[in-house]
């Protein structure tokens, strides 16, 4: 019989079932992977660095997903839930109807394990999108830093900048070779970090906010290794005087934690 989440008072509408479109490798560690299907109509992505979260069924199972319930969300017991992970709406094209997820294959799991192997007709789920970044269209300047985890994000907000920003962008990844393209209307100047050491996670951009130059009009945005974005954030509200709303900063992912929430904003 149908089991029943604790929590009085939630009304999430449930997941919605898509299936993969197509898969294409953008880099070595990169792939990116189209989702379509009816139940993506109104779909829609407001903000850039949005989040959604994908519902991935366990190997060999079958997708099974909640119905919506008098208290909340309702899971069928005889089922193994799918697996949850969260992910950057890369884009959406409303005239197709296809949502493009990246996934960054920095480190083995549930996702990026489905995303090597995914193939047309495989059956997931999304939901949301969520997020309380909203863009300042009127910030004269960016210092954006991510690793990995958050190049599809940064795809998205260096895209909705307007053409009289200026972005200066440091993204570390594990060799220099996994560089990819980062266009956008505003003009941007992109460092590609190599990482020192195979678990020196953030230190290239804990480096770069040290030598950021802070000024009026300037925005800051980060998202990393929840570590490290909580050593960035700290530097840059302290040591170069970043006002907190200027600031944002997200804990992607934790070391040695298989499923980070994520609504880790880095200010505890």
């Amino acid at each position: 019989m149908p089991g029943r989440p604790p929590g009085p008072g939630r009304r999430r509408p449930p997941p919605r079932p898509v299936e993969v479109v197509s898969v294409a490798r953008l880099a070595p560690w990169l792939l990116s992977v189209s989702l379509g299907g009816d139940a993506l109509a109104g779909f829609a992505v407001d903000a850039p660095t949005s989040h959604i979260k994908v519902f991935i069924p366990p190997p060999g199972e079958e997708l099974a997903l909640p119905t919506p319930g008098p208290e909340g969300l309702v899971w069928q017991t005889d089922a193994p839930r799918p697996v949850v992970r969260t992910y950057t709406p890369r884009r959406f094209d409303p005239a197709t109807g296809t949502l493009e997820v990246q996934f960054a294959l920095h480190g083995p799991g549930p996702a990026a394990s489905w995303a090597e192997a995914a193939k047309a007709g495989d059956q997931v789920a999304v939901a949301g999108p969520g997020g309380r970044f909203r863009l300042d269209p009127g910030a004269e300047r960016w210092w954006i830093a991510g690793d990995e985890s958050a190049v599809p994000a940064v795809a998205t907000l260096l895209e909705a900048l307007p053409p009289t920003a200026r972005a200066e962008v440091h993204l570390e990844v594990a060799d220099a070779a996994d560089a990819i393209p980062l266009p956008g209307p505003a003009r941007t100047s992109v460092t590609w970090h190599q990482r020192r050491d195979a678990a020196a996670y953030g230190a290239e951009l804990v480096e770069a906010a040290a030598g950021f130059s802070f000024t009026a009009g300037t925005n800051a945005w980060a998202a990393c290794e929840a570590g490290a974005v909580r050593r960035i954030r700290q530097h840059l509200l302290t040591e170069k005087r970043v006002p907190a709303a200027a600031l944002t900063t997200r804990g992607y992912w934790r070391l040695g934690t298989m499923n980070h929430p994520d609504h880790d904003y880095g200010d505890d």
